[in-house]
This record gives C-alpha cells, sequence and structure tokens, in this order.
C-alpha cells in the first residue's frame, strides 16, 4: 500500500515539484495550500507523514502543528525559509520530527521523508518497555508515564529518552545520538540533541532519586541508575 504524504506548501510550483517527485516514488501525495485546509485535509486523509511549509495563509505552520500533535504522532517536517537555529528550535520543542530549509534538492527531500518513517516504525513483534523508579518509557504504545501519570511527549523526545535508558550509566556523545537515534542520513547538527534533553528533563527532572538523566560534561549525556540500596547524586 503507497504511503499518503499530506504536502503543505502555498507555493503552487513548489507543491507541484514535491508531487511529481514524490508520486514517481510511489507515494501518494495529498496537497493543501494553507494551513486552514491543512487541517481539514489531515483530519481526512490521516497521512502517514506531512510536509509543512511555516509561512502559511489562514494558519502558519506552528499552528497546523499544533493542530497536529493534539492528536496525532504523525511525523512531520517543516519546510521554511528560515534557516535560523532559534527557527529550527521552534520546529523541534513543539514537536516537529525533522526540518529542511528552502531552497532544498529533491533527493534529500526524498532521503528525509524515507529517513523519518523508518524512524517511526516499530515491529509489531517487538516489545519496547522499560520500567524504572515512577517513570515507565513504552515505545510499544508510544506513552510516557512519569510518578503514575501519563505525559504528552513527542515520538522523537521518547525515542530518545528510551535509547538512552536501554543502556543506564552508559555514556553518549551527541554525534552517536544523532546517528543512532535519528538516523546516520538525519542532516541536522548537534544542537537537536540540547533540544530534545532540555525537553526531557523539564518532564522527568527530580521525579525520583533512583534515576536521573545526566550531562556529562565534554562528552554528551546518559541516563543514570543508582546502584542497589544507592542514589543518583
Amino acid at each position: 500500500m503507497a504511503r499518503k504524504v499530506l504536502a503543505v506548501e502555498d507555493d503552487r510550483n513548489i507543491s507541484d515539484l514535491i508531487r511529481m517527485y514524490l508520486e514517481k516514488e510511489g507515494f501518494e501525495v495529498t496537497t493543501a495550500f494553507d494551513g486552514g485546509t491543512a487541517v481539514e485535509k489531515f483530519r481526512e486523509i490521516q497521512p502517514d507523514i506531512v510536509l509543512l511549509d511555516i509561512m502559511l495563509p489562514v494558519m502558519d505552520g506552528w499552528g497546523v502543528l499544533k493542530k497536529i500533535r493534539e492528536t496525532a504522532k504523525t511525523p512531520v517536517i517543516m519546510l521554511t525559509a528560515k534557516g535560523e537555529v532559534s527557527d529550527r528550535i521552534s520546529g523541534l520543542e513543539m514537536g516537529a520530527d525533522d526540518y529542511i530549509v528552502k531552497p532544498f534538492e529533491m533527493k534529500e527531500l526524498i532521503a528525509r521523508i524515507n529517513a523519518v518513517l523508518r524512524r517511526t516504525e516499530i515491529p509489531d513483534d517487538t516489545r519496547k518497555r522499560l520500567v524504572f523508579d515512577k517513570l515507565i518509557i513504552d515505545l510499544d504504545s508510544y506513552e510516557l508515564t512519569v510518578d503514575g501519570k501519563k505525559v504528552d511527549t513527542p515520538p522523537k523526545e521518547l525515542e530518545l529518552l528510551y535509547h538512552l535508558a536501554a543502556t543506564p550509566n552508559r555514556v553518549y556523545t551527541r554525534n552517536q545520538l544523532l546517528d543512532e537515534v535519528w538516523g546516520f542520513d538525519y542532516f541536522g547538527d548537534s544542537r537537536t540533541v540540547d533540544v530534545h534533553i532540555k525537553r526531557l528533563r523539564e518532564k522527568i527532572e527530580n521525579i525520583s532519586d533512583q534515576w536521573a538523566l545526566k550531562t556529562v560534561w565534554g562528552v554528551g549525556y546518559k541516563f543514570e541508575v543508582a546502584s542497589p540500596g544507592g542514589k543518583v547524586s
């Protein structure tokens, strides 16, 4: 079955180009030229992935992303003419899975789409659930439970936390995390990891003295777990 892509782009020439290239790659493409229509079509077709421009009429890309994240964890790649770090960070913090700055090559866009789809797929026969004191990281249902309460968490944040917690006390560099969580063909930079760690800490910090998300200065990050009878410092 063809993968469904919702391409939200108000520039008709770019939209037509995206449709043409993606259909050649076997995707089923639906287009929208403004934010309001994008939200309607998202609910109607339930796409496998969304390509979302930021500068849109009716409702901008940030507004569309917020609406999507209210009900779904569908992967979203932001398309933006703004290359500033602050804009990239805003998208990642709001739950975008990736971003690509215009102008871009269609081959790069297709590579990113395939990479994001690979990262968000989990085989049905795989059980991915980690349990710690007051913390459950469930990658099967993409749910994070902190102190008995489910906490809304974007997919990439949850995948990062799971990856760190699956090998407690192991130190990962930022580049290792980019390779192993985002994928070797990810085109971002190491600050992406810092953004996600910051957001995770806002959700789980100081919940338990049995584990902690730690910065190893000059190296990277680790999920530290206390030895039996001990506490993390």
